[in-house]
């Protein structure tokens, strides 16, 4: 699918991010945007970033291919309908919001008018800002696509090209399996991040022991409770009964924990903890269920200036692309400090093979 012109209204980290790779990866001409602060407006343009700007929905948008809508949830089926009048039916309306079931209800009878495509990249940061969008956000991260019933699939498969372009990894379900998906992996997680952090800070005594000590996997953890409270009460309310049932299994799940400890099962404590670590170790990186592979291992190195930058030189200098590479924050049952990802089994294979020829401790994932 080829953009010449593409849309964005809201241009913050994710309508800043898609601006910036859609030009330079994606092919794409010429970008509008819409904006209510002028100022980021200004400075995206300034940066060549877009070529159109306005502070509302106006004839800019005249022309485009696609238009990604990047504000709260809340607000995206009343800037789908500004956009009808300035639209033509081939054009693809998308969004990012996190869900999409009723956002779908409310578009639903606008489709005439537009193809509508949701959309939602499972990426971000507790920034939110266009100062802190960048090209490379999406790399390597899922990004859901969620079509209306009536959105042919070439239509489809053209805008899963697009988001591929991004290097992102696009997925297809429908709207209302991706909000039942997404309560129990990403909207029930950040409730309980948020209640571990709301319980210890009850929990602490005036000595503030917790806080001081609340490091490694505590502060893991947690750390999506700092995400901003105005988007996650939003989410809340807009996925709220798949958030109510998921909450609800979380409860039979931690009662029956809290029962085996009470009448001293052994047997049920174990299980408990045994079958979450079977569990958790099946996410493997190179499974035949995974949307794509990935080849992985853990490097045991050094935490002093310029060691990751030797292990990169080694690989990249022996035309080995690094598809992702993170530190390890918690040492707890893990062989390494670094963890490094490949396209390929060769690749992973002949990288353990340079890593250990210069002494590294390596350690194959699996």
């Amino acid at each position: 699918m080829k953009i010449e012109k593409a849309g964005i209204i809201g241009l913050g980290l994710i309508g800043g991010s898609l601006a910036k790779v859609l030009k330079s990866r994606a092919g794409v001409k010429e970008i509008a945007a819409m904006n209510r602060n002028e100022d980021v407006l200004k400075a995206a343009y300034d940066e060549g970033v877009i070529d159109l700007y306005s502070t509302e929905v106006n004839e800019i948008f005249k022309g485009c291919d696609i238009v990604f809508i990047c504000t709260p949830v809340s607000l995206i089926a009343d800037y789908a309908q500004k956009l009808i009048p300035f639209v033509e039916k081939n054009c693809i309306i998308t969004d990012v919001g996190s869900t999409k079931g009723k956002l779908y209800d409310r578009i639903k009878p606008m489709t005439d008018s537009f193809y509508y495509i949701g959309g939602h990249p499972m990426t971000g940061s507790e920034k939110s800002r266009y100062t802190a969008s960048k090209e490379h956000l999406f790399e390597n991260a899922y990004y859901i696509l969620a079509p209306a019933e009536n959105v042919p699939d070439e239509v489809v498969s053209g805008f899963k090209d697009v988001v591929a372009k991004t290097g992102a990894i696009p997925v297809i379900v429908s709207p209302y399996e991706h909000d039942y998906i997404t309560a129990s992996i990403s909207h029930v997680p950040q409730i309980i991040a948020s209640a571990l952090c709301n319980n210890v800070k009850k929990l602490d005594t005036d000595k503030k022991y917790m806080h001081k000590l609340a490091a490694g996997g505590f502060k893991d953890i947690t750390r999506i409770a700092s995400s901003n409270a105005d988007m996650w009460e939003s989410i809340c309310f807009e996925n709220k009964e798949e958030i109510l049932k998921v909450l609800s299994s979380l409860e039979e799940v931690v009662g029956g924990l809290k029962k085996a400890l009470s009448s001293n099962d052994g047997n049920a404590v174990y299980s408990y903890f045994d079958e979450a670590h079977v569990y958790r170790d099946s996410f493997s990186n190179v499974t035949p269920g995974s949307f794509v592979k990935r080849y992985e291992i853990s490097i045991d190195a050094l935490d002093r200036p310029g060691s990751i930058a030797i292990i990169a030189v080694l690989l990249s200098s022996n035309n080995i692309n690094i598809k992702n590479m993170s530190i390890v924050n918690n040492r707890e049952r893990e062989n390494g400090v670094l963890n490094v990802s490949f396209d390929s089994e060769a690749q992973r294979m002949k990288s353990i093979q340079l890593l250990r020829d210069m002494n590294y401790e390596v350690h194959k994932k699996d």
